[in-house]
């Protein structure tokens, strides 16, 4: 990610056509907050302040860019500079949360929320990275490990549901909350894979079937899904800095040992010691037409059959790239398109989140200590029995208790937000296996089970 520097060129840089350039003025253009130049940040700031008080800010891509990469990034630094946390993912937590934070303060007025909301919603922007990351991942993946990677994955992730869901059923029970409160209000929404395909289904399916209000049964589980992402995103974030001190442990995005990632070199990838080579613009220009067209399709699939569009998207890639159908440069735009979007967009991403989709209340809702205490019980134990089991099967103790961590995300944002804090935005595809399908396997399970005995 871009930090916050000073760059000083050698004298050379600032000479034009033989003239000396401002370089007091240069030095100032260069200090940056994120990617934003200190004065470009201040006139963006200008200008926000004044869209507000014409009570209309624009929602458009234009006035977004700015407001999202000025507010995401400043978190971010802010995130970058908090000493320790910053090693656990504080840059990433700060990104989310401080927005989220300022819009229940009423510090964010009111038509700058609209204006981010109403962009993140009609954009559909989360989905334009998600796309972008899974695709380009996907692609820039070592062929030999892909696919024997998805079925190794499939341990530490079930073996950790299983393992979490009964200790957190446990320390519910026995603090008091009661086993079917824990199980169905508590432990499963942890587990849900999210808001839209976790907490929103599960509470129209307790309603159905105990006849209860669907809002109250909603307001009730939200907490629950939120504390579970943030106390996943902080273990994300201790595991990279784990990592850190533990190399042996951690293939630094790497799943698997032996595993690498694509080379960019001029296309000749039988020669390691072929010239380095990035992509021109056009290559990259496809790789993002095809990532929207797999995302597109998944989408498709979703409305005809509710299987989730991502992980159809996943599929198809894997297939493509398994089957060899597309071309080594066009492997190498997909992974520069995904560089692109995990090093640029993540924190206005984040930003977007936290304004739009991460309601305070709902975070703050959670504070009992019963209902703190079972949560980070079911997660630890979520996580801890991903590291663990990670080794059985050849992957990265790390790698794996991260993935693992992203069966509590809070959904597609969730996991941006843990692998943001974990610096290993790349198992992108595989957080979603653990998301997507995970959760939607936990909501069927638990409605099947509420109906037997949850009434």
């Amino acid at each position: 990610m871009a930090e916050h520097r000073i760059v000083q060129p050698v004298d050379q840089a600032h000479t034009v056509d033989g003239e000396d350039g401002p370089r007091g003025w240069w030095r100032i253009m260069d200090t940056r907050i994120g990617i934003v130049p200190l004065p470009v940040f201040i006139v963006i700031v200008a200008l926000i302040l004044a869209y507000i008080a014409r009570g209309k800010v624009p929602a458009d891509l234009t006035t977004n860019i700015l407001i999202l990469g000025a507010g995401g990034f400043a978190c971010a630094e802010v995130g970058k500079h908090i000493p320790f946390l910053k090693k656990i993912g504080a840059a990433a937590i700060l990104a989310t949360f401080v927005p989220s934070l300022l819009v229940y303060l009423n510090v964010i007025p009111k038509p700058l929320k609209q204006s981010i909301s109403d962009f993140t919603e009609q954009s559909n922007f989360l989905y334009l990275f998600i796309g972008s990351i899974i695709v380009g991942s996907i692609l820039g993946m070592d062929r030999k490990m892909l696919i024997g990677g998805f079925f190794k994955i499939l341990v530490p992730i079930l073996s950790g549901s299983i393992t979490a869901a009964t200790v957190g059923a446990a320390v519910g029970t026995a603090l008091g909350l009661g086993f079917k409160h824990t199980i169905f209000m508590v432990v499963v929404p942890v587990l849900s894979g999210g808001v839209g395909e976790g907490a929103i289904p599960l509470s129209i399916g307790y309603a159905a079937l105990s006849g209860g209000k669907q809002g109250d049964l909603l307001a009730e589980i939200l907490p629950a899904v939120m504390f579970g992402s943030l106390a996943a995103i902080l273990m994300a974030g201790g595991l990279n800095l784990y990592g850190k001190r533990r190399p042996d442990l951690t293939g630094e995005g790497q799943l698997q040992p032996g595993e690498h990632d694509v080379v960019l070199t001029d296309g000749k990838v039988d020669k390691p010691d072929a010239v380095r080579f990035l992509p021109d613009l056009p290559t990259i220009g496809a790789a993002v037409m095809l990532a929207m067209t797999l995302y597109t399709i998944g989408a498709l699939v979703q409305d005809l059959t509710k299987f989730p569009g991502p992980v159809t998207m996943l599929f198809l890639a894997i297939v493509l790239k398994l089957g060899k159908l597309v071309s080594p440069q066009l492997e190498q735009g997909a992974y520069r398109n995904y560089q692109f979007f995990a090093a640029l967009v993540t924190y206005p991403l984040l930003f977007a989140i936290g304004v739009s989709k991460t309601p305070w209340e709902k975070l703050m809702g959670a504070f009992n200590v019963p209902e703190i205490v079972t949560i980070l019980a079911t997660v630890v134990t979520l996580v801890a029995t991903g590291f663990y089991t990670g080794r059985l099967v050849n992957i990265h103790p790390i790698e794996s208790g991260i993935i693992t961590a992203c069966r509590a995300s809070q959904g597609g944002t969730g996991d941006v937000a843990i692998l943001s804090a974990s610096n290993r935005m790349m198992l992108m595809p595989f957080a979603q296996v653990a998301t997507r399908i995970g959760g939607a396997l936990t909501v069927t399970i638990a409605l099947a089970l509420f109906a037997q005995f949850g009434g």
